[in-house]
């Protein structure tokens, strides 16, 4: 497989290699990258830098895109021997389109919806028109929201089969599961007596008023609640973002983290911020957030807008905290809260199925099967 991807140093493109590495495809890796120079993933992934990108930069990705339009030796040089080509966004697709050979199957990974492919304008209508054209010809598209299919793909896009919904489930670990015993065991009622609660918001931070609200929450709430940040600000959305959160009363920002690290991260929060406002009514609207699945395997509440799919999914399952407006509704709930209560919304988590979270190995067989194009009678 050759994968073409928007941002090598993504940590969700490594587990995505990790997923399909381990299920049997070899991977060689072509990308953009955004913080530091490309190295061979874990050292078994061969990977081709294509150039340095910036967050929001989007006139400078249309430049890089173009040149490698023109000039693809080194993309066409990476995909040639590929049976598989995955290509991650837009830019991406356009790259692999130009260098497929007959034959090659060629699979779209889209896995947010940038606010420009959904304007009203000329530009909005030109992507648009160019990732119809583009979609005529690939195999597969891979979302990881039934929303992305029902909503954009579908409704918008005119694709209405061949999307394949890949949830961004947690990777199982070896001799972890998501036990119920494992998730009630976290908290006793003794912990509650004098501690405040403690919310946590980690991943990929790239939302302005998500911040805004949790900091208002620390001061609205003092001694009865604590937000613990951790991840990788987005330096479009805050240039200096230890600034501002530094010296805050109720706040502690972790800074980055490795993926190795997020058992002990949850393990010490009550809730995670599963809120997004980035685009609201669009991309936000539909995504299903990695938080999400990683609060819940580790035995954190999700709070989330009710509205909202990530609201849909947590309500059709009965598990989470959801509001219609979180800075005016989450501090009366939580100045109400009992230890009763918050176990309630415990054992619902812990009475999850395991593939609600996980992925089972039907699940990820029939997933490579079909990115690889296989049939069964």
């Amino acid at each position: 497989m050759a994968y073409l991807v928007h941002d090598v140093d993504d940590a969700a493109v490594r587990r995505r290699i990790d997923f399909l590495v381990s299920e049997g495809f070899t991977v060689e890796l072509g990308g953009f990258h955004r913080r530091s120079p490309v190295i061979d993933i874990a050292g078994w992934v061969r990977t081709v830098d294509l150039g340095r990108t910036r967050d929001a930069a989007l006139g400078r990705r249309i430049l890089i895109v173009l040149r490698h339009l023109m000039l693809p030796r080194s993309i066409r040089a990476l995909c040639d021997s590929a049976s598989v080509i995955v290509a991650r966004n837009l830019e991406m697709l356009a790259l692999a389109w130009r260098v497929r050979r007959p034959g090659q199957r060629l699979v779209y990974e889209c896995l947010d919806i940038h606010r420009l492919m959904l304007g009203g304008g000329g530009k909005s209508r030109l992507l648009r028109w160019i990732e119809r054209e583009l979609l005529k010809r690939t195999d597969l598209v891979i979302v990881s929201s039934p929303a992305f299919a029902r909503e954009y793909f579908e409704r918008r896009q005119g694709r209405p089969d061949r999307v394949l919904l890949i949830e961004n489930k947690v990777p199982r670990v070896p001799g972890r599961s998501a036990s119920g015993d494992r998730i009630l065991e976290k908290k006793s009622s003794g912990e509650y007596a004098d501690r405040p609660f403690v919310i946590g918001w980690f991943g990929m931070l790239r939302c302005r008023r998500s911040l805004q609200e949790l900091l208002t929450l620390a001061d609205q709430l003092g001694g009865r609640i604590e937000i613990v940040i951790a991840g990788m600000p987005s330096p479009a959305e805050f240039p200096d973002f230890p600034a501002v959160v530094t010296g805050r009363a109720n706040v502690r920002y972790l800074g980055a983290y490795r993926p190795a690290e997020l058992a002990e991260l949850y393990a010490g929060v009550d809730f995670v911020w599963a809120i997004d406002y980035f685009e609201e009514g669009l991309n936000s609207a539909w995504l299903l957030p990695n938080r999400l699945y990683e609060g819940l395997a580790h035995g954190a509440i999700p709070i989330a807008l009710r509205a909202v799919e990530t609201g849909r999914w947590l309500d059709q399952r009965q598990v989470g905290l959801l509001v219609d407006e979180a800075s005016k509704e989450i501090p009366a709930l939580v100045e109400t809260m009992t230890h009763d209560q918050y176990m309630m919304m415990r054992v619902a988590i812990a009475a999850l199925p395991e593939d609600a979270l996980y992925q089972t190995e039907p699940e990820c067989r029939s997933i490579i099967d079909a990115i690889a194009g296989y049939c069964h009678a």
